[in-house]
């Protein structure tokens, strides 16, 4: 039922802008049950083809919204996938106090300490990215055992801490002398910047910037 939709939308048949048939209608025609019709054209309407409206009905997305799926990276998957060798140091890890705009970010008491990990990820023995993480360890307490020496916090909470949502961001940064210095470029040279936070319900699990070295390129698919 859901592919046939598509192909009246694709073919024009129903074209942007037009009301569709109503749930009792399309159910009727397709000989299914209306809740088969309202999970189809929910599942449309979220990949942004359809828009529905209460007590208005169901239309054809005048201005279709392209939808990108963005996975979350282990990192050494990403660099072996390049055909390269990883690498990965830990630069510093301890319990602390975060900044207001962490616990703030991560809807954290102001004194609550948190576990921060910083590290470099390489790829060909050439630094790849800086990973600063904090990770709340009222909420993965495991964590708090684990010294990140020869495994990154990247891959360990993709296998130790699920999450039911997040947050994230990209933008541009300059690179700090500190940071230039770890990467092995210039300072304030431009690095890609991403900016997540995810959640375990309304917990907060892990906050996390990682910066890439100049050249890196970020693909999804639509």
């Amino acid at each position: 039922m859901q592919d046939e939709v598509l192909r009246r939308i694709h073919a024009r048949e129903w074209a942007p802008g037009d009301l569709i048939p109503n749930e009792a209608d399309l159910a009727i025609e397709f000989g299914c049950a209306r809740s088969t019709v309202n999970r189809a054209l929910r599942s449309l309407a979220e990949s942004g083809l359809l828009d529905r409206k209460r007590k208005v009905g169901t239309r054809v997305a005048a201005q279709p919204v392209a939808k990108a799926t963005l996975d979350i990276a282990v990192i050494r998957h990403e660099v072996e996938e390049h055909g390269a060798k990883y690498g990965y140091q830990l630069i510093a890890r301890d319990i602390a106090i975060p900044p207001l705009s962490v616990s703030g970010a991560m809807k954290t008491k102001a004194d609550d300490k948190l576990l921060h990990v910083r590290a470099l990820h390489l790829a060909d023995d050439e630094a790849y990215a800086i990973e600063d993480r904090w990770i709340n360890i009222r909420v993965v307490p495991d964590a708090e055992a684990e010294m990140f020496q020869s495994v990154s916090a990247n891959e360990w909470l993709m296998k130790h801490a699920p999450y039911t949502h997040g947050e994230i961001a990209f933008s541009a940064a300059q690179a700090s002398t500190g940071d230039a210095e770890i990467m092995g470029v210039a300072e304030n040279s431009a690095l890609f910047a991403i900016d997540r936070l995810t959640w375990d319900s309304a917990a907060s699990v892990t906050k996390v910037r990682l910066l890439f070295t100049p050249g890196y390129q970020l693909r999804t698919g639509l």
